[in-house]
């Protein structure tokens, strides 16, 4: 039989041990900050699922990344896990939703923006709270529910 592996996946802690670890706590941060952090974060995981297909051309990985790391598919994927999140969980991502950003909604509406930022600061968070397997968690069960799942290039 085979056993799940969990890997225990220590980026943050390497970033830290390099160059130095912020003396706040993710907590103490605002949520635009949990989402500015979030949102680098989940970058970096639909790009890294997109080169999973393979080598190819780089504008098709930009373009596939580009409709996912929008506000509208962020805000598909948290609407469609929101009954798995814990209670503090639910409250981080409430936290980011109803922030007040001095940005506006570029190519969606204002209602998706938010609840994407929300997305965002829970990522954020979970991050920082050197919880990255609880955020990719989440993002898969998301990308498989609304059919974000999986991401293919066309050759």
């Amino acid at each position: 039989h085979k056993e799940k592996r969990v890997m225990d996946i220590n980026f943050l802690d390497e970033v830290q041990q390099y160059f130095g670890k912020s003396k706040a706590e993710p907590g103490q941060y605002s949520a635009l900050v949990l989402a500015y952090i979030g949102d680098g974060v989940f970058d970096l995981i639909i790009r890294t699922i997109i080169l999973g297909n393979g080598n190819g051309k780089v504008k098709d990985f930009h373009r596939i990344a580009s409709g996912i790391v929008k506000a509208p598919a962020q805000a598909e994927i948290i609407k469609s896990v929101l009954e798995e999140l814990t209670e503090e969980e639910m409250s981080v991502y409430k936290h980011g939703r109803n922030a007040k950003s001095a940005t506006s909604a570029k190519n969606s509406s204002i209602i998706d923006y938010r609840i994407a930022t929300g997305f965002e600061a829970l990522v954020g968070y979970l991050y920082l709270s050197h919880k990255l397997n609880r955020v990719l968690e989440l993002v898969k069960l998301g990308m498989e529910r609304t059919g974000l799942m999986p991401l293919k290039v066309q050759n």
